[in-house]
């Protein structure tokens, strides 16, 4: 069955096989930002990050978005941190997500720990309030300095409502743990877009280094969500999606299980040994070639290859391939981000059943909506 815990460690244990390295968000950022500062230094290379490590070839983003039931997204900090991974942990400011104890234990297992913010859809308030004297102070130091648009897509007095309600939650957060990026809720059923904050506001005014719909290259970076507990979930999904999507459906870059998912990376294992091929004589025995693998930054787990291998005269070949490839024969990319529901996933057979109806339900709702909206 897919969407259990048993599937989900499947996932992951794949992952690490392949010779991915898990990364969270902050980190990617802050990667990124050190990498093109390095790249215009004589005194660096781009390869290199401040500490000097190389990069890794291969990088992966856990994001979790803890939208209910915050103790199944402590269940997942703890496998990952059992398996030495680090994951990112976005939270709603809602009694169903906000649960100070799993904040405060999921950072203290190095799991980084952001704001799941959906304040458009939130705040409420009479067309005669007011916002607060110290809001409107701040409000003309953080706003952004630059002429406003010409016209907003929500109206501004509500912008400015829910930029006031995202200032007092980010606050409460940073007070459990540190809080670098942030992340918006979907909220399918509002008429706004929660990132309408920005087209006022800067959040890197706040200390706020990355917000993955704005920051993330997926460009470079391939995405994958289970919106829709599916893997191809975009055909329903009303705003977590990106416009590269188009261009991977092209590629044939389309999963709809987690099994087809972990079949994709166990399939290009062992041809990882022929895209970093040994230039060793043909009397090269495995073990050596495993050594020059990994001088190249391959790790020994990468080798633990799916099909039989080889050797040959250029060193390790495989009958599959190069690459990781998907079910339908396209490359799997080198770096990934894959977005998780925790509260989706389960072992117990009524919970997951639950779960399953009612993904089916809003999964038709959704359709309606973008049906309504296109």
């Amino acid at each position: 069955m897919d969407f259990t815990i048993k599937t989900y460690t499947q996932l992951l244990k794949s992952l690490q096989d392949a010779g991915f390295f898990f990364q969270t968000f902050e980190e990617y950022i802050t990667q990124e930002t050190v990498s093109i500062t390095e790249s215009q230094s004589r005194h660096h290379t781009p390869t290199q990050t401040r500490n000097h490590a190389p990069t890794h070839p291969r990088k992966i983003i856990l994001r979790h978005d803890v939208d209910l039931l915050p103790h199944h997204s402590l269940r997942f900090a703890k496998i990952q941190h059992s398996m030495g991974i680090k994951g990112s942990y976005y939270f709603r400011a809602v009694p169903q997500s906000w649960d100070e104890d799993v904040i405060k234990e999921i950072a203290a297992l190095g799991h980084e720990v952001g704001y799941h913010y959906e304040n458009m859809d939130a705040v409420h308030f009479p067309q005669s309030a007011n916002l607060s004297p110290q809001f409107s102070q701040r409000s003309l130091r953080l706003s952004k300095r630059q002429s406003p648009p010409k016209k907003y897509s929500a109206p501004e007095k509500h912008i400015d409502f829910a930029y006031e309600n995202f200032l007092e939650n980010l606050e409460k957060l940073r007070q459990l743990t540190e809080v670098k990026t942030i992340c918006m809720h979907g909220s399918p059923r509002s008429k706004y877009d929660n990132k309408a904050i920005w087209e006022k506001y800067d959040y890197k005014e706040l200390g706020i280094i990355g917000e993955p719909y704005y920051d993330m290259n997926f460009d470079n970076v391939f995405y994958l969500t289970d919106t829709g507990r599916r893997w191809d979930g975009w055909k329903t999904s009303v705003r977590d999606k990106v416009p590269q999507q188009a261009e991977w459906v092209k590629q044939g870059l389309v999963f709809h299980s987690t099994k087809d998912i972990i079949q994709a990376i166990e399939k290009g294992r062992s041809s990882r040994c022929d895209a970093m091929r040994c230039a060793e004589p043909a009397e090269v025995s495995l073990s050596k070639c495993a050594e020059v693998l990994e001088a190249r930054g391959v790790e020994m787990r990468s080798l633990r290859c799916a099909e039989p291998v080889e050797v040959s005269g250029v060193g390790i070949r495989s009958s599959s391939g190069a690459g990781i490839r998907s079910s339908s024969g396209v490359e799997m990319p080198d770096q990934i981000m894959m977005t998780f529901h925790p509260q989706r996933w389960n072992d117990k057979a009524f919970p997951w059943l639950k779960e399953l109806l009612i993904q089916n339900l809003k999964n038709q709702i959704k359709k309606l909506l973008i049906k309504q909206n296109s």
